[in-house]
């Protein structure tokens, strides 16, 4: 089983980066220890700032070293990020047009037992909305180094949304298929369309296999590029598809689904079904519990399908 987070996964890129990109520059509020970033911090103090509880000035520092030239990389809970210093990633950030890359960490409902204040369900709605935002929700740890080399190799403003706790591997080391802004298909099939993001990718392959057993071909598709959006491929994918299912840890308003729903509906109307929190506070629990309760599990997705077809 899988022991190390995405976060982990985003800290050694960097710390690999690092040596040979001198401009690179980490940036936390009080939460390199959760980020798992203390490593770079010990490593590479000269490269490393610590806010500590701003998240406000965390974002405008990272525009405004960007603006000088570096590459921040700016780290915080995602429940605070997106809406504390939601004003600075559209002014400093977006507006500005500045090479930041935001990380939210312990994305969704990561944080479970500490309830509504520290979950993260309007974080994809809330950075879609701000032009020149590029949201990201990587599916496991070697999906994470890839986007975050990607990041590396490229000048615009970025939002990348991880989880707290490990995620079983989608993908190995040697076969990772990643392309900038391109969904990954991980299966294909005829009977319906699976589109996930972040930790749902998983038990939306999972809910593929319980229903390839049941006779119903599924094709799945790892969105991790909310923003922009792989238009291309989810139209190729829906053509002849008698249903698309769209699973994400967000509201059920604004965000991947809505975005699924607006590109199908458009081009090649199908029934899409939406799989997502609730639009009400969500029950206390650790993140396995809550995706139980809801149905965002292998057998809650394979159950919503059944019905639907």
């Amino acid at each position: 089983m899988n022991k190390i987070p995405n976060r982990q996964a985003i800290c050694e890129v960097l710390m690999e980066k690092v040596k040979e990109d001198k401009d690179i520059v980490v940036l936390c509020s009080d939460s390199r220890g959760s980020a798992s970033l203390a490593p770079f911090a010990q490593a590479h103090p000269e490269n490393f700032i610590e806010t500590g509880i701003a998240e406000q000035n965390l974002v405008s520092i990272a525009a405004g070293l960007a603006k000088c030239g570096k590459k921040p990389f700016a780290a915080s809970p995602a429940c605070f990020l997106s809406t504390r210093s939601y004003e600075q990633c559209k002014v400093d950030v977006s507006y500005s047009n500045t090479n930041v890359t935001l990380i939210g960490i312990s994305g969704g409902v990561s944080y479970g037992a500490l309830g509504m204040s520290h979950h993260s369900a309007q974080d994809i709605a809330a950075m879609s909305a701000i032009p020149n935002m590029r949201v990201y929700l990587p599916s496991d740890r070697f999906q994470t180094a890839k986007l975050i080399e990607a990041l590396l190799e490229d000048e615009k403003p970025a939002y990348v949304r991880v989880g707290r706790n490990p995620v079983e591997d989608i993908y190995t080391e040697e076969n990772c298929p990643f392309e900038m802004d391109k969904a990954t298909v991980l299966c294909e099939g005829t009977d319906v369309v699976l589109i996930a993001c972040g930790e749902m990718v998983r038990p939306a392959y999972e809910a593929s296999q319980i229903l390839k057993e049941k006779g119903i071909s599924a094709t799945v598709l790892d969105m991790y590029c909310v923003k922009p959006l792989d238009r291309d491929g989810i139209l190729k994918a829906v053509q002849n598809a008698k249903l698309v299912v769209t699973v994400e840890e967000h509201a059920p308003f604004g965000g991947m689904g809505s975005m699924v729903c607006q590109t199908v509906s458009a081009n090649c109307p199908k029934k899409v079904v939406n799989l997502a929190l609730p639009d009400a506070p969500v029950i206390t629990g650790a993140s396995k519990e809550v995706f139980d309760h809801y149905g965002l599990n292998a057998e809650g997705i394979a159950k919503t399908v059944e019905e639907n077809l």
